[in-house]
């Protein structure tokens, strides 16, 4: 959302120009509008941010904005009123209207210290991960996750494990910048038609956070996705189940039924080795289903709520998944991203079970 500038007279937070047409994305974002409005202002704050001072001074005297390819007039003129020393009244009427997310899981957002699951544009995110993590940092995080995508979906430019190094290479240089923020290095990795994992085992071992999901072939019989699943549960690198049913209840890719597998199997592999059930904020996957989160409390297992952003404004989508988890009565302990940073990562390499399910080869989970 960007850093503030100073107080107007009305109490709201004067933001630099740049700032301005970033935090104008965020509520755009936040409200669900459609990418093209999105990305006209974050296209507009990208080519200011590139601007050398001179440069920038030429345009704001000459009030010349609109000769820059990709900036127009709405775009131009937040950049004016921004630069006048006032709030653009555009960005103005998005805070006013702003209404907050999941009211009935309020008490329950207060307490998450972390979000587990998010995408950058190293992967099929919109963002820059310096974005998408200041923009965490804004929201109230302590810590968040970095988990783009593994290479067998490439049409979500899936991470090789050779570019996945690099991301972890670019991760440990920001951390300075984003301290106090914590950002986790981490994958969602797809389970493979045969329970497998789509990344190198020993990269996924050194990641702070493993989320695996289903995401090919989500058709398939109950008896083979009961035992995908089970299997990659059980791996000891994967510490979140990522979406379980694979629903789509709204929005522009249509709807999509949830995938057929015995979810008490499922859950019962993911108490018995420490894996924790996802319940994804997204509007259309609202995922897992009610029921289901409540089997799986019932069952004894451990949640995360997880925003699955793919965009700056889509980190404060978690109240939504808190409204359904205080609904289904998730007491805050069974929930992982609760917990500060230090007991986070000690959970994800606490061994996660002494006996095996038939499947994968008996091991440790990380550190165990």
């Amino acid at each position: 959302m960007g850093p503030a500038e100073e107080p107007d007279g009305a109490g709201q937070t004067i933001p630099g120009p740049i700032a301005a047409l970033r935090e104008i994305g965020f509520w755009l974002e936040r409200g669900r509008e459609q990418t093209h409005r999105v990305k006209a202002y974050r296209r507009a704050a990208d080519i200011l941010a590139g601007l050398d001072e001179a440069t920038a001074d030429r345009h704001r005297r000459d009030r010349s904005w609109q000769e820059l390819a990709g900036i127009g007039p709405k775009t131009a003129a937040v950049v004016e009123e921004a630069y006048s020393g006032a709030v653009p009244r555009y960005l103005a009427e998005l805070r006013a209207a702003a209404k907050p997310i999941g009211s009935g899981g309020a008490s329950l957002r207060q307490k998450l210290r972390g979000d587990l699951h998010t995408h950058s544009d190293w992967s099929d995110g919109g963002s820059p991960i310096a974005e998408m993590m200041a923009c965490a940092a804004a929201v109230g995080h302590e810590y968040c996750a970095l988990t783009d995508h593994s290479p067998r979906l490439t049409v979500a430019n899936g991470l090789s494990a050779e570019r996945l190094r690099r991301q972890l290479d670019v991760v440990a240089e920001l951390a300075a910048e984003l301290a106090p923020l914590r950002v986790l290095t981490g994958i969602e990795v797809d389970i493979l038609d045969d329970g497998s994992l789509d990344q190198d085992p020993d990269l996924l071992a050194e990641l702070d956070i493993v989320v695996a999901s289903v995401h090919s072939r989500l058709r398939d019989d109950a008896d083979t996705m009961t035992r995908r699943m089970v299997y990659a549960v059980a791996d000891p690198n994967v510490d979140v189940l990522g979406h379980c049913t694979g629903r789509l209840v709204e929005g522009g890719r249509g709807t999509r039924p949830e995938s057929d597998f015995d979810a008490r199997i499922v859950f019962e592999a993911c108490r018995r080795y420490g894996t924790a059930v996802e319940i994804n904020s997204r509007p259309e996957r609202r995922d897992p289903p009610s029921r289901l989160i409540r089997l799986a409390l019932e069952m004894g297992c451990e949640f995360t709520i997880d925003t699955d952003a793919h965009a700056p404004g889509q980190l404060d989508w978690q109240g939504y998944g808190c409204a359904r988890a205080a609904a289904a009565e998730v007491p805050p302990e069974r929930i992982v991203n609760t917990r500060p940073v230090d007991e986070l990562l000690e959970w994800t390499r606490t061994p996660g079970g002494v006996t095996r399910l038939q499947g994968p080869p008996p091991h440790h989970r990380r550190g165990g």
